[in-house]
Formats: structure tokens, sequence, C-alpha cells
């Protein structure tokens, strides 16, 4: 029987999603809690990869194991057993050939940015207090939808078939309250991601509203498909991982 976790974690801790040795992981943690309360070894496959910092608000993965569980009393009892940066909200059984990474239809990432020092806001958030022009900033996100390739914002030397993405939002808003109005957020949705994607597209769109780049240098920064050409990385820690969609799962 195969079953999806849907779960959130803070990266700060962690030196990312993926198993690697001498380091901690989101995927190693869950395995020996899972294994330790089955009674049995469990190996998760995840929706995809965070890297070293990055939060997930909603993320999946799935294990196969045959003997039949209590899913509110297991839940229960990961919760208490996990650290408190990993909570599991449910375990759904699905069908056998369900995927967690390949079955995605959908993923949604925020990239946070508060613009007056907080330190409640340490490792939650970049902050960058240089004035941003937001306005461009959202002419250039916009120019995203122009283009399926993405090169130019993709980590070198990674090992994909396809630069390709459709991109199906991508837009800065920023906080309202108060508190709150020296905060930027990025939402960027798509059906993938290239690695370090999200980081080097807000890194150029940074630039963007700093006036180092216009309209016209974001475009051919794109065209180009050269990751020289476009913007530094930005800071991990700012990066979540906000939804993640399947067609067979109510959400």
């Amino acid at each position: 029987m195969r079953y999806f976790i849907h779960l959130a974690y803070n990266g700060t801790p962690y030196h990312g999603w993926q198993i690697q040795p001498n380091a901690a992981s989101v995927q190693e943690t869950l395995n020996k809690a899972f294994s330790v309360l089955l009674q049995s070894e469990i190996n998760l496959m995840g929706a995809g990869r965070t890297d070293t910092g990055v939060h997930a608000k909603e993320m999946y993965a799935h294990f196969d194991f045959e003997p039949s569980f209590d899913i509110p009393n297991l839940v229960h009892k990961l919760n208490s057993f996990l650290p408190k940066d990993i909570v599991i909200y449910d375990i759904i059984p699905v069908h056998d050939e369900a995927h967690t990474r390949f079955d995605a239809s959908k993923r949604t990432y925020e990239y946070h940015i508060h613009q007056v020092k907080n330190p409640f806001l340490e490792e939650l958030s970049w902050y960058f207090h240089q004035p941003l022009d937001v306005d461009l900033m959202n002419q250039a996100a916009q120019l995203l939808f122009n283009y399926t390739d993405f090169e130019c914002f993709s980590k070198v030397n990674t090992d994909v078939n396809t630069f390709d993405c459709t991109i199906f939002e991508a837009h800065w808003t920023r906080g309202v309250a108060n508190q709150e109005s020296n905060q930027l957020v990025f939402t960027i949705s798509a059906n993938r991601f290239l690695r370090n994607m999200v980081r080097s597209i807000v890194g150029t769109l940074v630039n963007v509203g700093l006036h180092k780049i216009t309209l016209d240098d974001f475009t051919k920064i794109i065209e180009s498909k050269s990751r020289e050409k476009a913007g530094f990385s930005v800071p991990a820690h700012g990066l979540y991982l906000t939804k993640i969609e399947y067609d067979y799962i109510s959400q």
C-alpha cells in the first residue's frame, strides 16, 4: 500500500531535504521516525529537494507499507516523536503508482524580504534594506510568462533533460499592516522548477528593482540562456515551498 505524507518544516537546522553524509536532513529525520514507529525500515520519496535552509509550508513525500495502521494515531505519535521544526499534517492512502515527485501538477514558492531590521524574522526572511522599485519588479516578473526555457536561472552542471518550465503565476506583494509594510513577498507557481531557479529569478528581479538592469536587459538575460548573465542567488532562508498540487488529492 502506498501513502502520501502531508507535512511542513522549518529548514533552518537542516542541510536540505535530501539525505547526505555527515549532515542533518529532513528526509533522514523522517525516515528514522517512521521506521521506529512502524517497526520497519521506511525510506521516503519526497516531492522535490529543498536546499540547505529552505523552508516548506507544504511538502509531500510517499512510502510503501503493507500492514494496516491507525492513521490519526500514527500522525499523533509522529508529531510527538519528531523535532519541533517538522510537523505531519496527514497521511493519505493513494493508488500504488502514485508518485509525489512525478505526479505533481503545480508547485508554488514564496520568497520573503524584510526591509527594516527585525530580530524575529532572522532565518525566516532576507533582510535587504535598500529601496526597491516594486512596480518595476512586477513588470519584469510579467515578462517571465513570455518564455518557457529558463536555463539562465538554473544551477550550472545540473542533470536535467530540459530547462522548460510553464510559469502560471509570478508577482510581488507588499504587506498591508503597519508592521508588515516593509515586508515583500514574491510568489511564483509553475509545473516544475530547476535547481536554484527561484532564488536566481529573485536576485535578478532585485537588480531590476535597484535600477541596475532594465526590463530590456531582463528579457535579454532570459534569451541568453546564460547563468552568468542573470543576477545573484538570494539567501536560502527567505525561500518557502508553499504548495504542491495533485490532480487526485483534494486540497
